[in-house]
C-alpha cells in the first residue's frame, strides 16, 4: 500500500495533487492568522492584547504579569483573591506596565540606546539576594532564587535590561527640574489661602430599603455580584515535629569516642605557660647588653629605654610556640628561661636584638582525661545531635521522595500527627479568625500555600533544634460562597448597595437645590428623610497641611480643590453614603517675596516636576511608536483569571 502511494506521487498527476493539498493547508493557516478568530492558550479573542510599535504583547504576558502583580499585592493582603485584585484595577495596571515597558524598549532600540550583557551581569552580581554565605555572588543562590520566584534567567535579564534603559532615558528627562519663581510664589501663597464652606453626609443607611427583601431580588443580586462574595483559599495542614529525642541513645558518646577526641586534642589539654613581658628591640647586641646591665644595676627599664630614644612595649599572654614562630627560637628560649621580674639575656631575631623584663608567669597544669571527660561528653553529644538530626532529616526526605506518606514517616519515628485548619494564607484560621496557626507552622506557611495535596515536605525550625514534617491535607480554592450559606450577608450588602443608589440620587437632588439658590441647610431640610446637618468648614491650606501626618478626610481634600461657589458630591467609603461639598468663599493673602515658604515650595515641587517630565516623555514614546489594544483579548484574559 505505501509503495503504491510513493509511486503515485512520483507521477505528474500525483505531484499536482500534492501541491494543491499543501496550498490549501497554507491558505487555511493564513486565513486563521488574518481573521484572528481562533484561540491562543485557551483564550478567545486573539493571542495579542496590545501592540506597541512592532512589539506584540501576548495574552500569556498579561496573564503572567497579573499573577505576579497579585503575588506582590498579597504581601500586604495575604488573603486577597484574584477577583479582589482585578476590582482594584490590577489587570489594567499590569497592562499599562507592559505597554510602558515595550515602549521604552522599542524607543531605545529605534534610537540606538542599549544595555549590554556585561552591564546586566554587573547588575545581577550587585543584588544582595543573589549572594552566598561569603558575601559574593553565588550561581547556586541565584538559581534557587529564580526557582522560588518562578522566573527564568532570560526574564530576569530582560527586566534588568528594561530597567537600565529606563534609567538612561527617564532620569535625564526629569533630572535637575527647577520651578520658576512665579510658580513657586503662587504655590507658597496657596498655604495662606482660606476656604469657607460646608460638608454634608447623606447616609446610605438612611435611604436603604426597609421591610422584608424579595428572595428573587436577593438571588439576582448575588448572581450579578458573585466576585464580591468570594471566599479566600484555605488549606488544612497536617504536621508533626521531632527533635533530638527521636535519635534516642545514638547521640550519647561512647568511651572510645571520648578517648579518641582527648587524644586528638591532646595539645589543648597539655600543660601550658604564658608570660607577660615588657620588651625592647635594638639594632646591636652591645646596645641590648648595655640596657640589661643598667637595669640590673637598679635603673628603671622604662627610663633607660626613654633615655636611649626608645619605648619599651608591654606584651601579654605570650606563648613559647607563638613567640618562636613570630620572632625566633632564641628569643623564645631567652624569654622562657628567665625568672619572674628578671631581665632576659639578649637574643636575636630578624628584627634585631631583644631584651625584656618578665612581668608575670601564668602556668596551667595539664588536664587528665577524667578531668575533661564531662566537657568532651557535652561537645561530642552536641556534635552528634546536629549531625544526627541532619542525617535523620535527609533519611526522611529520601523516604518522602520515594513515595512514603506523612503517616508512614510519623509511625516510623513514633511521632504524633496534628491537623489544623482550614487556614488562610495570613496564618489565621478561617472558622475562628481570632485564632492563628501554631508558631511552629509559621516558617512553612508560604510553602504550604504553594504545595499540592498530600505531597509532604520537611523543614528545619528553631535554628535546626526542631524539624517539621508537614503536608496539605485539603485545599479549598477561592470561590463564591453558596447563596444558602450567606443569604443574610447578601441581604445586608444588597440593602447597602440600594441605600448607596438612593443616597446618590438624594445628593443629586441636594445639589440641584443648591444651584437654584437654596442654602445647604434648606436643601437638606427639603429631603423627605431626616439627614444629619451640614458641618461648616473655615480653615487655611496651612491648617490642612498640619493634618498631613494623619489621613486628610477625602471631602475636606475635595473642598480645597474646588472653585468658589461650586458644589460637588463625593462617594463615602465603605458604602457609608455620599458627601455633598460646597465652597462658599475663597480668600487669598499676599506673602513677602522672601517668605521661607517660597524656597520650601521650590524644594518640594522640583522632584514632582521632574516626575512629570519623565511621565510626559514616557507618553511621547508611546505616541511615537503607536499603541493599539485588543479589547476582546483583554476581556478574555479577565474572564480566564476570574475563572468565569
Amino acid at each position: 500500500m505505501f509503495q503504491f502511494f510513493r509511486n503515485f506521487f512520483k507521477t505528474k498527476l500525483g505531484l499536482a495533487i500534492s501541491l494543491a493539498f499543501l496550498g490549501l493547508i497554507a491558505l487555511a493557516f493564513a486565513s486563521a492568522d488574518v481573521s484572528s478568530t481562533g484561540t491562543f492558550g485557551g483564550i478567545a479573542g486573539g493571542d495579542r492584547v496590545a501592540v506597541v510599535g512592532d512589539e506584540k504583547i501576548s495574552t500569556s504576558d498579561l496573564v503572567r504579569a497579573t499573577n505576579n502583580g497579585l503575588d506582590s499585592f498579597r504581601q500586604d493582603q495575604p488573603t486577597a483573591t484574584m477577583q479582589a485584585f482585578l476590582r482594584e484595577g490590577g489587570l489594567d495596571g499590569s497592562l499599562e506596565a507592559l505597554i510602558n515597558r515595550a515602549a521604552i524598549m522599542g524607543f531605545a532600540q529605534k534610537h540606538g540606546i542599549r544595555a549590554g550583557d556585561n552591564l546586566i551581569n554587573s547588575e545581577i552580581r550587585m543584588i544582595p539576594a543573589f549572594r552566598g554565605p561569603d558575601g559574593n555572588f553565588s550561581e547556586d543562590t541565584y538559581r534557587q532564587a529564580l526557582a522560588q520566584q518562578r522566573v527564568t534567567d532570560a526574564q530576569v535579564r530582560e527586566d534588568l535590561g528594561t530597567g537600565l534603559l529606563s534609567q538612561q532615558l527617564l532620569i535625564p528627562a526629569g533630572f535637575g527640574a527647577s520651578v520658576p519663581d512665579k510658580l513657586a510664589y503662587r504655590y507658597a501663597q496657596l498655604f495662606k489661602e482660606r476656604r469657607r464652606g460646608s460638608i454634608a453626609l447623606l447616609p446610605a443607611a438612611t435611604y436603604a430599603p426597609s421591610g422584608k427583601a424579595d428572595p428573587k431580588v436577593l438571588r439576582a443580586y448575588y448572581d450579578n455580584n458573585r466576585d464580591v462574595f468570594v471566599r479566600p483559599e484555605r488549606r488544612t495542614i497536617r504536621y508533626a515535629t521531632f527533635d533530638s529525642s527521636a535519635l534516642g541513645d545514638r547521640i550519647e558518646p561512647t568511651d572510645a569516642e571520648i578517648a579518641a577526641r582527648y587524644e586528638r586534642d591532646a595539645a589543648q589539654y597539655a600543660a601550658s605557660e604564658t608570660r607577660d613581658v615588657t620588651q625592647l628591640i635594638v639594632p646591636t647586641e652591645a646596645a641590648a647588653k648595655s640596657i640589661r646591665d643598667r637595669v640590673a644595676g637598679g635603673a628603671s627599664f622604662e627610663t633607660v629605654a626613654r633615655e636611649a630614644g626608645l619605648r619599651a612595649s608591654p606584651v601579654v599572654d605570650v606563648l613559647r610556640e607563638g613567640l618562636s614562630a613570630q620572632a625566633s627560637p632564641a628569643v623564645a628560649s631567652a624569654y622562657f628561661s628567665a625568672a619572674r621580674g628578671a631581665m632576659t639575656t639578649p637574643a636575636r631575631s630578624p628584627l634585631g636584638w631583644h631584651v625584656a623584663r618578665i612581668d608575670a608567669i601564668d602556668t596551667t597544669p595539664a588536664r587528665t582525661l577524667a578531668q575533661v571527660r564531662s566537657e568532651l561528653t557535652d561537645t561530642l553529644r552536641e556534635e552528634k545531635r546536629v549531625r544526627g538530626m541532619a542525617d535523620l532529616a535527609s533519611e526522611i526526605e529520601e523516604q518522602l521522595e520515594d513515595g512514603a506518606t506523612l503517616a508512614e514517616v510519623a509511625e516510623d519515628l513514633g511521632l504524633d500527627l496534628s491537623t489544623v485548619g482550614p487556614a488562610l494564607a495570613d496564618g489565621r484560621l478561617y472558622d475562628t479568625p481570632q485564632r492563628t496557626l501554631p508558631d511552629v507552622l509559621r516558617p512553612a506557611l508560604a510553602t504550604a500555600f504553594q504545595m499540592d495535596e498530600e505531597e509532604p515536605e520537611i523543614a528545619p525550625v528553631e535554628s535546626g533544634q526542631t524539624y517539621l514534617v508537614y503536608e496539605v491535607g485539603n485545599i479549598i480554592t477561592a470561590a463564591a460562597a453558596p447563596f444558602a450559606e450567606i443569604e443574610d450577608m447578601v441581604e445586608a450588602r444588597w440593602r447597602a448597595t440600594e441605600g448607596m443608589k438612593a443616597a446618590q440620587a438624594a445628593a443629586d437632588r441636594v445639589m440641584a437645590r443648591l444651584r437654584d439658590g437654596q442654602s445647604i441647610a434648606q436643601a437638606l431640610a427639603a429631603e423627605e428623610r431626616r439627614v444629619p446637618p451640614a458641618q461648616s468648614v473655615d480653615m487655611t491650606r496651612e491648617d490642612l497641611a498640619r493634618q498631613r501626618e494623619r489621613r486628610i478626610p477625602p471631602p475636606l481634600a475635595l473642598l480645597f480643590s474646588m472653585a468658589e461657589g461650586t458644589a460637588k458630591k463625593l462617594e463615602a467609603g465603605g458604602n457609608a453614603g455620599f458627601f455633598v461639598v460646597r465652597v462658599n468663599d475663597i480668600a487669598m493673602d499676599d506673602i513677602a517675596a522672601d517668605d521661607p515658604l517660597i524656597a520650601q515650595a521650590q524644594r518640594q515641587m522640583g522632584p514632582l516636576l521632574g516626575e512629570e517630565y519623565a511621565d510626559q516623555f514616557r507618553r511621547a514614546m508611546r505616541e511615537e511608536l503607536g499603541v493599539s489594544r485588543n479589547p476582546s483579548a483583554i476581556e478574555a484574559v479577565r474572564t480566564q483569571l476570574t475563572g468565569s
